[in-house]
């Protein structure tokens, strides 16, 4: 049974920032095993983030804003972001970038195939694949599947964030190309959180989501509509061209994660919890997961001296859940008031789970208080979704 110091079950944006984050650390040394049953490649998704510091892929950033504009039917304002700055990736460029540095690093393996267990024991940790089975000192679990993330009896939430996006490309001068609109709600709501996202890569050609954070999913008809209405009566766009597809969904859950399923298996990426609940981002997280899972492997021998975020943090995600599960009618205006009474820096420093308790707390009052009261005694106290 050939040996490795990690193996890592998924080859997607989880394992291959941990694979990087480990050989670009200041203790690159080890066997690394990852396997996956796809080469990654394509340009199959978009990430999007927003930052205050330099990061360690800046070169595959593709684009990147010093604004985002916020619009809703009551509200519309372009916001500057001062030291942040709203940034980009491309699937199809951090797969390349990824894929060129791991396959250069000296021992740094790859095997096309499915993981179907991961068993600890005296020694380390058994990996089994299709082929056989190979041995690691630890094993790193981002496999992912979409069964685990559905609605079950419990007092947790099963929302999920999905979404058809269009770049599209037009002879009219329509985009203002050095602002990103990270939400606009003006398209039917029809009782849900329902918004558009644009991302702008020149004056003629934009990214054009149409997303919602609900529990159930469209059609492919209804998504199409949902955009074609956009792109009509809010771009005002008669003549264009879609240029690339892409669709998704991101499971949105409270469902505490066991991130150590045995004594020598971490949990990564989406399975370990990295996509924050009440707004599926995962990008940044996911890095700085991965650089937190490398620094303590160069510290201690082991992956698990990781940093847990603040537990408040948890009940602040259930109780957005369930407003959007039980009141989604009020999502388009509790956004607009985060918005309009918030400073953009107070607002991204609460997303990242950065925020001091009392930043949280003036943050929390400028939402509809009386539905997030209840929200929050249903799903703390009451323990009801």
């Amino acid at each position: 049974m050939e040996s490795y110091d990690y193996v890592l079950a998924g080859g997607g944006l989880a394992g291959l920032s941990l694979a990087h984050a480990i050989v670009d650390g200041p203790a690159p040394d080890g066997r690394i095993l990852i396997v996956d049953p796809e080469q990654k490649g394509e340009n199959d998704r978009t990430w999007s983030f927003w930052t205050n510091r330099q990061e360690s892929f800046e070169s595959i950033i593709s684009r990147e804003w010093s604004q985002i504009e916020f619009a809703s039917h009551s509200w519309t304002r372009t916001i500057e972001l001062g030291d942040y700055r709203y940034c980009m990736v491309r699937g199809g460029d951090f797969y390349e970038y990824a894929l060129d540095r791991l396959e250069k690093a000296p021992g740094v393996d790859f095997m096309r195939d499915t993981v179907d267990h991961i068993e600890a024991d005296e020694a380390g940790v058994v990996v089994t694949t299709g082929a056989g089975s190979v041995r690691g000192r630890y094993a790193f679990d981002s496999r992912f599947d979409p069964a685990e993330y559905s609605r079950r009896e419990g007092p947790h939430h099963y929302l999920k964030q999905h979404f058809l996006g269009w770049v599209i490309e037009s002879e009219q001068d329509v985009f203002q190309a050095d602002c990103a609109t990270m939400f606009d709600f003006r398209t039917p709501q029809c009782g849900e959180m329902r918004f558009v996202y644009v991302l702008p890569l020149s004056e003629k050609k934009a990214l054009v989501e149409f997303t919602l954070f609900t529990s159930d999913l469209l059609s492919d008809e209804e998504y199409t509509a949902g955009l074609e209405t956009y792109v009509a009566e809010v771009l005002g766009l008669e003549s264009y061209r879609i240029v690339e597809r892409e669709k998704g969904v991101i499971p949105m859950t409270d469902e505490p994660v066991n991130r150590v399923p045995n004594p020598r298996t971490l949990a990564i990426g989406t399975r370990g919890g990295m996509v924050k609940a009440s707004t599926g981002y995962a990008f940044l997280r996911t890095q700085r997961d991965a650089a937190a899972i490398a620094s303590s492997l160069e510290r201690t021998g082991t992956p698990f001296d990781i940093p847990k975020p603040p537990a408040w943090n948890a009940a602040l995600d259930s109780t957005m859940l369930q407003v959007m599960f039980r009141r989604g009618e009020i999502t388009e205006r509790t956004f607009t008031q985060l918005y309009q009474r918030n400073p953009i820096d107070r607002l991204f420093r609460f997303l990242d789970e950065e925020s001091s308790f009392p930043e949280t707390l003036a943050l929390m009052t400028t939402v509809p208080i009386g539905p997030f009261l209840r929200a929050f005694i249903r799903t703390q106290f009451l323990r009801r979704v």
